[in-house]
């Protein structure tokens, strides 16, 4: 056991906050929350550290962050359990007072002292047997903007995506979302710079505020729906995004009077621009009002109540197994309970079979296995998407997600 003497500012030291948030800058990171039972966590942690038998087999006596590291990376390098970011912020609580900023250049040391664990962000400095040699350092000034280098929880490309472009919605806000009806000198398909109509339903005609902002419109295609593998329910219609439009004129009416008197009434779709086009558009295509952007927090976690959930589908159904870094739905969403975040673990079903060694050949099956981790980091009503973070085999429709625990 390494015994080392040190400050008490050291005695509290510890790596990071591990998976806590998308980092954009001090002010922002600063908005994140950090629940009473996480600071509670840490709090214990910070005064007792952590058990060895929590510790990676593997950990490394001690870690540089570098640029292109993530702080769930990092966080397996140490512990067993990645998503335990709380107590990791404890081990080093009165050094990093906000958990939602680490950067490269800090060198994290794993100190172990009466039989737990701690880490620090200093070396032991005071002697004892360090080989360190003493550098003399003169007085120089340098300014950085360090909220720019500040290192995501994973990387966030893999994602990122998917925050704007599939949608799920249910089944009456789909039948009432606004349509493409016509594209100028009748063509078939649509991209970007084009022109094209569209039209509302009676109760909610496609209008126009002057006095604001153009509204934009996301546009889909092929509400598909997923269901729930083990009642067969529809839980959604997911939606395939192909591009976005901006509205250009109401939706009206025109009446006009003909040679015998006879007035008709005529509709007047509304006028639609196609600025943005990951596939060519068509009549049919649904609109969706563009939502405000948001400031996603992802803080990976083990949910707080058990959790019984289903692998729903593979987003894009070009493969049977997802992989890792590939995005699934599940069966569960905000009205049960999951929030961005969560962390659960993939079950592989266990094999049935038969035991031949028993002479009456009787059926068996074998236990669900453990067979990776994923992140939730979009929430519906009732369905979930979210990241295959780590897998030993492929992740398939109907597999079992419980807690990581």
């Amino acid at each position: 056991m390494a015994k080392l003497s040190l400050n008490p500012v050291q005695h509290h030291l510890t790596l990071l906050a591990v998976a806590c948030a998308l980092v954009w800058g001090p002010a922002a990171a600063q908005k994140y929350p950090i629940t009473p039972l996480q600071r509670a966590t840490a709090n214990q942690v910070a005064q007792s550290g952590v058990a060895l038998s929590e510790l990676a087999p593997n950990a490394p006596p001690s870690h540089t962050v570098k640029s292109g590291d993530t702080l769930w990376a990092i966080s397996g390098l140490f512990l067993k359990s990645p998503w335990r970011w709380p107590e990791l912020w404890g081990m080093n609580l009165s050094d990093i007072q906000n958990p939602h900023l680490i950067y490269p250049g800090q060198t994290l040391f794993l100190v172990i002292r009466d039989g737990r664990a701690h880490l620090s962000t200093a070396s032991d400095a005071g002697g004892n047997g360090s080989d360190l040699p003493t550098v003399r350092l003169s007085p120089r000034t340098r300014i950085d903007q360090l909220a720019a280098h500040a290192l995501p929880t994973l990387n966030t490309h893999l994602i990122e995506p998917f925050l704007a472009e599939p949608m799920i919605v249910g089944e009456l806000e789909l039948n009432q979302a606004p349509r493409i009806v016509a594209a100028q000198d009748g063509r078939v398909l649509l991209t970007r710079g084009d022109r094209a109509y569209a039209r509302g339903t009676a109760d909610a005609p496609l209008l126009d505020q002057p006095s604001q902002k153009q509204k934009a419109f996301r546009v889909f295609r092929n509400a598909t729906p997923l269901k729930d593998p083990i009642s067969g329910e529809v839980l959604g219609y997911e939606a395939l995004y192909v591009g976005k439009a901006l509205l250009v004129r109401s939706e009206t009416t025109q009446s006009s009077t003909n040679a015998a008197g006879k007035t008709n009434t005529d509709i007047i779709p509304a006028t639609i621009d196609i600025f943005d086009a990951k596939e060519e558009m068509r009549v049919g295509d649904r609109m969706l009002p563009e939502p405000p952007q948001q400031l996603l927090s992802y803080v990976p976690h083990a949910p707080a109540k058990p959790v019984d959930a289903r692998v729903v589908s593979i987003y894009g159904s070009a493969v049977a197994n997802a992989a890792q870094n590939q995005v699934v739905s599940i069966n569960l969403g905000a009205l049960d309970g999951i929030e961005s975040g969560h962390v659960l673990a993939i079950l592989k079903d266990g094999a049935r079979l038969v035991d031949k060694t028993d002479a009456n050949l009787q059926p068996i099956k074998l236990p669900d296995e453990r067979n990776g981790l994923l992140m939730v980091f979009r929430t519906f009503e009732r369905l979930s998407y979210a990241l295959v973070l780590d897998i030993t085999s492929g992740v398939k429709v109907g597999d079992h997600l419980v807690n990581p625990n």
